[in-house]
């Protein structure tokens, strides 16, 4: 099933939905509760759900006793080890009431890159989602290293959206919708909808650390997006805080619109530019 805007999503038969590390760990782990209460819903109106999570990184971080995201890629395998324990657990147990299992899935982009474990990771996820598990995934950072590393759960969500052949992605960040340049300047407005072959160069979009957490940022998710609308998938990207909007299909955030005649599919991965940097338009 293809379709072609926000409003179409709740009939998706297919969706993957991103998180990022701030938005469900820290002094916002408790919106672990709202995020799975909407993705329960999308559920049980037969929808099949694939989540992307960051946050294991972030959560391991006070049982190591950290007070900021460590810098070294030994203390950050450390940390994730810990952390997507702790983090799977918090959605099981948000999960539970609505009779909901969790399935982990971890990741590494050479198991994205390569033909068998890509064709493995693929044969799981649809198994998973036949039997009606909720697939977590996250890339696998107590193994990953700096050279092969997604860098970002953004691209990691594109890539699974286009291996599944999902109907939509949904990325979720700290505020409701992209704008033309850091929204906190003058002139900045919010962009509604890109469709297919629409030039954003002469918008400022931003990729960097945006707090002490997470990683990422609007360049991230436009080059998530430009993956995945060219393999036929629509993206939504929102607020976390409007989840269950998002996934009702209401008139938030900012929608791509899939390429009408896609190319690239479960066999292999398509890439995508990275726009321009110059500021965060996403916030922090």
């Amino acid at each position: 099933m293809t379709i072609s805007s926000r409003a179409d999503i709740p009939g998706s038969r297919r969706i993957v939905v991103k998180v990022g590390s701030s938005s469900i760990s820290g002094e916002n782990a408790g919106k672990i509760q709202p995020l799975v209460e909407a993705l329960a819903a999308a559920h049980g109106r037969g929808t099949e759900v694939v989540l992307v999570s960051s946050g294991a990184i972030a959560t391991g971080m006070p049982y190591l006793r950290l007070a900021e995201r460590p810098s070294d890629l030994a203390t950050q395998q450390a940390a994730a080890a810990v952390g997507q324990n702790v983090l799977i657990y918090r959605y099981q147990e948000a999960l539970r009431p609505f009779a909901i299992v969790a399935g982990q899935v971890l990741l590494t982009a050479g198991d994205l890159e390569n033909a068998t474990p890509r064709s493995n990771a693929r044969r799981a996820m649809e198994r998973l989602l036949g039997l009606r598990i909720l697939p977590i995934v996250n890339e696998n950072d107590t193994v990953a290293t700096h050279e092969i590393r997604f860098g970002d759960n953004d691209r990691l969500a594109a890539l699974v959206a286009q291996l599944i052949g999902a109907d939509a992605l949904v990325l979720l960040s700290d505020i409701e919708c992209l704008y033309t340049r850091p929204p906190d300047e003058p002139g900045a407005e919010p962009i509604r909808r890109v469709r297919h072959g629409d030039d954003l160069s002469r918008y400022e979009f931003g990729s960097v650390v945006v707090n002490s957490v997470g990683t990422g940022g609007a360049a991230t998710k436009v080059s998530a997006a430009r993956v995945a609308t060219a393999s036929g998938v629509g993206v939504l990207v929102t607020s976390a805080d409007l989840v269950d909007a998002a996934l009702r299909g209401e008139d938030i955030g900012t929608w791509f619109d899939p390429h009408p005649d896609p190319v690239g599919t479960a066999a292999g991965p398509v890439t995508a530019p990275v726009p321009r940097t110059g500021g965060d338009t996403l916030g922090r």
